[in-house]
């Protein structure tokens, strides 16, 4: 399957957001804030080089959105559509965004994966990340609209 990767701008978002909802995994992961447009407009406004998407036949089949503060960089979205998966469009996509941190200075990365996405998890450890035990992910939302999850 032949397609390009490409940096993400806000012209894609609504083609990124049909994507996300094209799995009950991604769609669960989403929150009505940040996730909206103006919320996506933000992230890649202060992460403009670290955002990919894979194009094929002008159809975004997948994308992913990687930041980072200066220190530590993280991935918070990944997600290529159902019909093109097992196909290497999901680790290209890490390697241009782990590519792209490392340009920025950046040495170290981490993503969050819900626990019983089993998919997910095996493919993130075959990309060498692993597994920290050590560590509680706490969060709290300053925003009523956004869920704090379980």
């Amino acid at each position: 399957m032949e397609y390009e990767i490409r940096q993400v701008t806000i012209d894609d978002y609504e083609a990124i957001y049909a994507l996300w909802n094209s799995t009950e995994q991604s769609r669960r992961a989403l929150n009505p804030v940040d996730d909206s447009r103006e919320g996506i407009g933000r992230y890649l406004k202060r992460n403009p080089n670290t955002c990919f998407a894979a194009v094929r036949d002008g159809r975004i089949i997948g994308v992913i959105l990687t930041g980072h503060d200066g220190r530590r960089g993280i991935i918070h979205h990944m997600c290529v559509h159902p019909d093109c998966r097992r196909m290497g469009i999901a680790a290209r996509l890490v390697s241009e965004a782990e590519k792209a941190l490392k340009e920025e200075g950046i040495q170290k990365v981490f993503g969050l994966v819900f626990v019983d996405n089993e998919d997910a998890n095996a493919f993130w450890e075959k990309q060498g990340y692993s597994l920290r035990t050590n560590l509680n992910y706490r969060n709290k939302s300053l925003n009523d609209r956004i869920p704090t999850g379980e």
